[in-house]
């Protein structure tokens, strides 16, 4: 270590290497950026170090994200923020998996607002998304979890009407505008109401035709404007 300090100092003629340093560049596997009582702000990771999510200072354990490197916000409580992740790579038979994500989340809970990028072998999508997510003291990231494992207790009929108990009360996240691409090489604005429902549609399909759809609690389209109905 002390090598390491006295090779900054004569490389960077910095007279104290503990708080100013200059670099032209620097080749590290993961940067934490914290405050002075040593709160995490921001991590820049490789995928080989990607951290967990943060609750209140603590960190859990988050394997799904090995996959990805990018970057976490986190606040001064030490709770996670949002972040951005992303991957992208090619098989030897040729099949992609890509994908970028910037997400911006509520309060001590999930994102609120998401960009987001895939593409795999099957389909690309870009979009943007809005959440309609509860505050922290309805739902917290505990009885997330908390939902998920006694939903895999219940039978498949069970479980559909667990999770309808649980919108219906507002205790989830819902979708609730998305603005993208569609798997037709189309474009779509959506609105959505409290429970997920698309009840507006802005559509352009991929030939150019444009149409405005309106839909009822079951998904039926009740009313449909188009260039042609107003003429």
């Amino acid at each position: 270590m002390a090598a390491a300090i006295a090779a900054v100092v004569a490389l960077t003629g910095a007279t104290n290497p503990g708080r100013n340093a200059s670099f032209d560049e620097i080749t590290v596997g993961r940067i934490n950026i914290v405050e002075p009582d040593g709160t995490k702000r921001i991590i820049l990771s490789n995928k080989a170090q990607f951290p967990g999510d943060f609750q209140q200072g603590k960190e859990g354990a988050r394997p799904d994200r090995r996959s990805f490197a990018g970057m976490l916000f986190i606040n001064e409580e030490g709770t996670e923020n949002g972040g951005l992740i992303q991957k992208g790579s090619i098989s030897a038979d040729g099949k992609i998996s890509s994908g970028l994500s910037l997400t911006f989340d509520r309060f001590r809970q999930d994102q609120t607002l998401q960009l987001l990028n895939n593409d795999s072998a099957n389909y690309q999508m870009t979009g943007l998304k809005i959440n309609d997510v509860p505050s922290y003291t309805i739902t917290s990231m505990d009885d997330v979890k908390r939902f998920g494992e006694e939903s895999k207790k219940l039978s498949d009929v069970e479980q559909r009407s667990y999770w309808k108990n649980l919108v219906e009360s507002g205790r989830l996240s819902q979708n609730r505008i998305w603005l993208g691409n569609t798997g037709d090489k189309g474009a779509a604005l959506q609105l959505k109401d409290a429970e997920g429902r698309i009840r507006m549609q802005l559509l352009v399909s991929a030939n150019g035709k444009a149409e405005i759809r309106m839909l009822d609690e079951q998904g039926k389209v009740r009313k449909s404007i188009t260039p042609d109905s107003v003429e």
